[in-house]
C-alpha cells in the first residue's frame, strides 16, 4: 500500500543540470520559413543588463550565458535597447573614453547601447508569412545586425518585444554570409549574391 509519496532517489556523480538550447531545425534555404531563424522570447530567456552595469561586467555576462546580445532594461520589463558583442569590442567605447576623458572601466552599458527608439523592428504576425529571404533582404536594406520582431496582439494593445531575428543565427543556419554592405534591393539580386559565395 502507496503512503502517497513519489520514489525518490540520490544523485550520481556527474550529474548535469539542464541548458536552455534554440529549437533546433532542419537545413535552413533562403525559401524556408522565416520562423526557423526566429529566437522566441517566449520560448528562451532574454539576457539582460542594468543601464549602469559595466562594459567589463556586461561583457563577462555575454560570455558566461553565450549570447551575443543583452536587452538593456533599467525598469523591468520596460527596455531602454539593446547591448551587443559588436557595440563593446567597436570604436565607440574609444571614442567615449576620448572625448569625455575617462576610463574604458567607466563606461557602462548605457553609454554604448543602441537606443530601443534606433532599432528596426517587424510584427509577429509579418514575420509568421514571411520566408528567410524577405528577413535577409530587410536585414540587408536596412544594414543592421538585429532585426527585433514586436508582438502587438496584447490586451493592452501595448507593443512587446517577442523575439529578435540575428545577423550571426540567419548566416550559421544558412551556411554562408549575409553580404550586409551589398545593398541588395530585389529577391534576385540577394539570390545572385548569396549564390556567388
Amino acid at each position: 500500500m502507496s503512503d502517497g509519496s513519489l520514489p525518490t532517489f540520490r544523485f550520481p556523480a556527474g550529474t548535469h543540470i539542464v541548458q536552455v538550447q534554440p529549437p533546433q531545425h532542419g537545413p535552413v534555404t533562403l525559401d524556408s520559413p522565416a520562423m526557423a531563424v526566429f529566437t522566441d522570447l517566449a520560448q528562451i530567456r532574454a539576457a539582460t543588463v542594468q543601464p549602469q552595469t559595466s562594459l567589463d561586467q556586461a561583457e563577462l555576462k555575454m560570455i558566461y550565458q553565450g549570447v551575443r546580445l543583452l536587452f538593456v532594461v533599467s525598469d523591468m520589463p520596460s527596455v531602454d535597447g539593446i547591448l551587443t558583442a559588436a557595440d563593446i569590442a567597436g570604436d565607440k567605447p574609444m571614442r567615449l573614453v576620448h572625448q569625455r576623458q575617462v576610463k574604458h572601466q567607466d563606461l557602462t552599458a548605457a553609454d554604448v547601447m543602441t537606443p530601443l527608439a534606433d532599432i528596426d523592428a517587424i510584427t509577429f504576425a509579418a514575420l509568421q508569412r514571411a520566408t528567410v529571404a524577405e528577413v535577409v533582404a530587410t536585414l540587408t536594406q536596412r544594414g543592421r545586425p538585429h532585426l527585433l520582431v514586436i508582438d502587438s496582439d496584447t490586451a493592452d494593445r501595448a507593443p512587446r518585444i517577442r523575439g529578435l531575428v540575428s545577423q550571426t543565427q540567419v548566416e550559421r543556419q544558412l551556411g554562408q554570409q549575409l553580404p550586409l554592405t551589398a545593398m541588395a534591393q530585389t529577391f534576385s539580386e540577394l539570390e545572385q549574391v548569396l549564390a556567388g559565395h
